[in-house]
């Protein structure tokens, strides 16, 4: 069961009643607290030098101004003395806009802290996202991973690292993994996000290596914590969570926060699973710099936070015990001098330049490794040649899946596959059946039902160096996990190269044999190509599968591959298994059919309908299947309309706003002066997939639609 009460004073070194002052106790041993105390005053420095700054941005140059600031004042000193207690060379934290402290006792240079929230050259982000959004990649020491904007969002990648700690350990038998801890810091607010939640069942139910660090301030901006989580303490609410050790107690008191971090981190540390600790912070500032906490805080309830700072209770608590009068002023002399310093090399860097601001969203083959996947040497080591073996054996397209996910946990040893219902059932379509029982439960793994947890799992997997590949069983599924879908896919870009999470995540969906509905039908793939970052696959074959899902599983960047739902339930997207060495490099087009009179483009399970209804034209109709529509071959589909002069683009996607609106607005650009005939669309009107079979022929373009439309445009 889990613990809720208090440790008990006389484990602690040197610890006394609780409510002895900070001048009554000495010191903890263990800790540098000098180091402490200096990266606590750097902190409330740089708050200070950018909201003073800000206040009298009148009479201060314009580039001089923090646009977006965040304050950390009040939770400064608890997460300095939480980053000092992350020493593992693999232990890393999953963070948020308010936790600058403890990136500072990391390692986060001064220049760089206040450099980045200037929006200057350089840093964590290049100028590209707001600057308390920050990251630290550290090859032998502790890593923060990216942050986000969003509130919640650190903690399931966090939990995926915590788990690729253990797959590390375990698996791979990598022994400088022995102890390493993964820690998810997160303010009150964000316990009541889906994020907080799937990630707390991913590390109970698996006993991770993790420790949830929730700072409360009783503010979610102006919300009160009692809104937040019943009873406003989320400690006590989880008292009888299995498998998590739980401490509670005050962040502002050196000595109690000291204990009960040091006893949570042991435990961690020590294999026992999981532990949470809350601690109660002031927040002395507005939320952040547009903010004014005036309008929803009285004065009382200000000055009753101020009194709780935790710098004054830090200087009491080791001036006299540890340093004297005399050093103490010294500490914040030199604390002065550093900042000041800082500040000037801050503002001395460049503003970013414009020219590259498009550099990193995918990635680029010529600059360094981004933190995350596969090494390029390890990708490279796999091999792979863009040529078919000769003629294989005909296969489903659900069996050349497994076939192809067979071959790579075979030769990848970081490769692992997950999903709800993906290990011991082998997927509701059945297409990793019996893959745990020949890897293992380590490499083809079940998840709770959360797509949150298992894209944000798969995030700090790929962090962590394996190559995730998750299973969403249905597109419609997959909107739950919007938020984390975003940020793997700007990763690379917002970090200006230092971060990537490169996976792959199938997704089942469209219509199904003679049946549809709005949950499991839903096709929708142009919300993926709007997605930065991110390559789509939609291959309409058993052959073209297997060859874009292992270019998928070696690229460096994340993939979402879509298995059609009527591919994996007939035979109609049956081809010969091209081989195990077979890679069709993404944003290459195939020719179906050669024609003169006419282009007809279409992906997915729509070239067959296509396919047939193309061959009663003889040689008047080029068929192209894009493949991918995320890169999507525009030099193929541009050739072959200006061969022919007239184009029919087909898809299962709406029509307003579908791909085919992107196909057709090139072509209006770039291939006018060619064309002998409008461009046009075929595909469902804007409403959902119904469930009779009746209703979804009725919305699906089929073979004699698709006919219809081609001789109609032959004509014009």
């Amino acid at each position: 069961m889990a613990e809720t009460r208090r440790p008990r004073r006389a484990a602690a070194p040197r610890a006394v009643a609780p409510n002895a002052s900070s001048s009554e106790r000495a010191p903890l041993d263990g800790f540098d607290w000098r180091r402490i105390a200096y990266h606590t005053l750097c902190s409330r420095a740089l708050d200070e030098v950018e909201e003073s700054t800000n206040r009298n941005r009148a009479s201060v140059p314009k580039d001089h101004v923090v646009l977006y600031q965040f304050s950390a004042r009040g939770h400064d000193m608890a997460q300095v003395i939480l980053g000092s207690l992350l020493t593992g060379r693999r232990d890393a934290a999953g963070a948020y806009y308010r936790s600058r402290p403890l990136l500072l006792s990391l390692g986060l240079p001064l220049d760089d802290a206040l450099g980045s929230p200037l929006g200057r050259a350089g840093g964590f982000s290049d100028g590209r996202d707001i600057g308390v959004v920050c990251n630290l990649p550290n090859r032998d020491g502790t890593v923060v991973l990216p942050m986000s904007g969003d509130v919640g969002s650190q903690y399931t990648p966090i939990a995926g690292w915590a788990q690729g700690i253990t797959y590390h350990r375990d698996s791979l038998q990598d022994a400088s993994y022995d102890g390493a801890i993964a820690v998810a810091l997160g303010g009150d607010g964000s316990v009541a996000t889906n994020g907080f939640w799937a990630s707390l069942t991913m590390a109970t139910t698996l006993k991770l290596p993790m420790l949830f660090y929730i700072e409360d301030n009783d503010l979610g901006i102006s919300v009160r914590g009692d809104m937040q989580t019943p009873g406003g303490n989320i400690a006590k609410n989880l008292a009888a969570f299995g498998n998590l050790f739980i401490r509670d107690g005050d962040g502002t008191d050196p000595h109690e926060t000291a204990s009960l971090l040091a006893e949570c981190v042991a435990h961690v540390r020590s294999g026992a699973g999981p532990a949470l600790v809350h601690l109660t912070v002031p927040r002395l500032s507005s939320h952040s710099g547009p903010d004014n906490q005036k309008g929803y805080r009285t004065d009382e309830e200000i000055a009753a936070d101020i009194a709780r700072d935790p710098v004054p209770r830090l200087r009491e608590y080791l001036v006299p015990a540890q340093l004297s009068e005399a050093q103490w002023a010294e500490l914040e002399a030199e604390v002065e001098r550093d900042v000041q310093a800082a500040l000037e090399a801050a503002r001395a860097r460049a503003i970013p330049d414009p020219s590259r601001i498009a550099q990193h969203l995918y990635a680029d083959e010529t600059a360094d490794d981004a933190f995350g996947g596969l090494t390029r040497s390890e990708r490279q080591a796999l091999g792979g040649s863009d040529e078919p073996a000769a003629e294989g054996e005909l296969l489903r397209f659900a069996e050349a899946v497994r076939r192809t996910l067979r071959h790579e946990l075979s030769v990848n040893p970081k490769l692992v596959v997950f999903g709800e219902d993906v290990g011991r059932k082998g997927g509701v379509h059945l297409v990793t059946e019996g893959l745990q029982k020949q890897f293992g439960a380590d490499r083809v793994f079940d998840t709770s039902l959360s797509e949150e947890g298992i894209i944000g799992r798969a995030s700090g997997l790929a962090i962590a160096g394996l190559m995730p590949v998750a299973e969403i069983q249905f597109r419609k599924y997959a909107d739950p996990a919007t938020e984390q879908l975003n940020n793997t896919g700007t990763m690379r870009w917002r970090t200006n190269n230092r971060f990537a999470a490169p996976m792959v995540v199938r997704m089942p969906g469209g219509f199904g044999k003679d049946v549809g509905d709005p949950w499991h039908s839903l096709s929708d793939e142009v919300r993926f190509a709007h997605a930065y970052g991110w390559q789509v696959v939609m291959p309409s074959n058993a052959s073209d599968a297997v060859g874009l899902l292992r270019a998928a599983m070696r690229s460096p960047n994340p993939t979402i591959f879509f298995e059609h739902r009527a591919l994996l339930m007939t035979g109609d997207g049956s081809g010969r298994y091209p081989g195990d060495d077979y890679v069709l490099p993404l944003g290459r087009a195939r020719v179906v059919r050669e024609g003169d009179a006419l282009t007809l483009v279409t992906w997915g399970a729509m070239v067959h309908r296509c396919a047939e209804a193309a061959a009663s034209f003889g040689d008047s109709v080029e068929l192209i299947d894009l493949r991918t529509i995320a890169p999507w071959d525009r030099e193929a589909v541009l050739a072959s309309v200006k061969k022919t002069g007239r184009c029919l683009v087909v898809h299962e996607d709406n029509l307003t706003a579908g791909f085919g609106a992107e196909i057709a607005a090139t072509l209006a650009q770039e291939a006018f002066w060619f064309l002998d005939a409008p461009v046009e669309r075929l595909a469902p009107r804007d409403i959902p997939m119904p469930y009779h079979p009746v209703l979804l022929d009725a919305v699906l373009p089929d073979v004699d639609e698709i006919a219809a439309s081609v001789e109609r445009l032959l004509r014009t």
